[in-house]
């Protein structure tokens, strides 16, 4: 049975009425780019002049994509989507950091995380970004091919071995890390990080996964080299598939530093590419685990599609669904409900450093067509049916 995506009941049964009201507001404020941009501009300027903003934030659009300030608040928003078979990933949401103490102070609050998950049966993963534990300046140089100093080569082995310890309390405690992707021009060094990563933890079992961006044209070829390079070196391959969160980004650094642009075309192409990279990893199983992190409902059906059809149990360890926290309800619970692996994905930290996290939420979901829309449409549903 396929799930039914349309669902609003099923989709919602974790919100009440006034949670539901606050989510259609959000919607529809981020629905309007001018207003988006307003509210984005206006944080920001509040934020560097140490206004007192932290309640508005906290009381709107962090309590709808965030799972608390502290691990233990997090822990409890986690308890209360085990309810519904619906796992976490618990992420750390700290970043833009620039010292050496700032990435020092972030590896126990990880491994803190991770002993934390290993109690818990509905925390299977934990998520990193290596610009948590990096200068961005340093990967930037990395991945250019610039020769590093001797300091920089220092720096670059305390980097190693904070991604090192946390995944190595990953592994003795058997939580999966996600590796989440970053910019196309520091990725190099956060896909070198992970490869070694995998190449040291993944030999029974995908531990650590590393994250394919297919808004890039360069990312459905890269995957399958990452297959081929699993393979040979023996271990298996932990492949988080994405569409991509930095295309405005991108396209403009392209078009200021005059290289060719690495986004694909258009959406459609995007798209396509995904759909063919996801239908690669499910026919490779017996290589490979698959973390399927979209809030397309086609690719998500296309998937169980595939899964029903060749006999792979919903609940196979091997594949994940996975949506944020706060959006596309519709398709992690109705797939939870259907027997699938979901975990939504659950940034926590204190307010003020998960505002660059939020403001890329804002701008996703005035950018993506038909994203705030859809939400909209859902929670009206739900309402209504609640009404009548």
């Amino acid at each position: 049975m396929l799930p039914e995506f349309d669902n609003t009941q099923i989709a919602f049964q974790y919100r009440n009425n006034q949670e539901l009201k606050r989510a259609r507001f959000l919607f529809s404020s981020m629905g309007s780019p001018v207003l988006t941009k307003i509210g984005i501009q206006a944080t920001r300027i509040a934020t560097s002049l140490h206004l007192p903003i932290k309640g508005i934030i906290k009381k709107t659009i962090f309590q709808q994509f965030c799972g608390g300030e502290t691990m233990e608040e997090a822990a409890a928003t986690a308890n209360m989507l085990n309810k519904y078979h619906v796992g976490v990933i618990l992420d750390y949401g700290v970043e833009g950091k620039e010292t050496e103490s700032d990435f020092d102070k972030a590896v126990p609050e990880f491994i803190k995380a991770i002993q934390y998950a290993a109690g818990q049966k509905n925390i299977p993963f934990i998520s990193l970004k290596v610009t948590g534990f990096s200068r961005f300046a340093l990967l930037e140089k990395i991945h250019s091919g610039l020769q590093l100093s001797e300091e920089e080569h220092a720096e670059w082995g305390r980097v190693y071995k904070r991604i090192n310890d946390i995944c190595a309390a990953a592994a003795k405690s058997n939580i999966m890390v996600l590796v989440d992707a970053e910019e196309t021009w520091i990725q190099g060094p956060v896909n070198t990080l992970a490869d070694a990563m995998m190449g040291q933890f993944n030999k029974n079992r995908a531990i650590v996964f590393n994250t394919y961006q297919f808004y890039s044209h360069k990312t459905f070829p890269y995957l399958k080299e990452s297959i081929q390079q699993a393979e040979k070196n023996g271990y298996i391959l932990g492949a988080k598939l994405v569409r991509g969160a930095y295309m405005e980004k991108e396209r403009a650094r392209a078009a200021k530093m005059g290289y060719a642009d690495p986004i694909q075309p258009d959406k459609a192409s995007t798209d396509k590419d995904y759909d063919a990279g996801l239908m690669h990893c499910l026919e490779r199983l017996d290589k490979l685990a698959l973390f399927i992190g979209t809030h397309n409902e086609k690719s998500c059906l296309e998937a169980v599609k595939y899964m029903q059809g060749n006999k792979i149990p919903a609940g196979t360890e091997k594949v994940w669904f996975s949506q944020l926290y706060g959006m596309s309800d519709n398709i992690s619970f109705n797939l939870a409900h259907e027997g699938y692996n979901v975990a939504k994905y659950l940034p926590y930290g204190p307010v003020k450093d998960v505002i660059p996290y939020l403001m890329r939420r804002a701008e996703e979901n005035t950018s993506v067509a038909g994203q705030t829309g859809r939400e909209l449409s859902l929670i009206s549903k739900e309402l209504k049916r609640r009404k009548l």
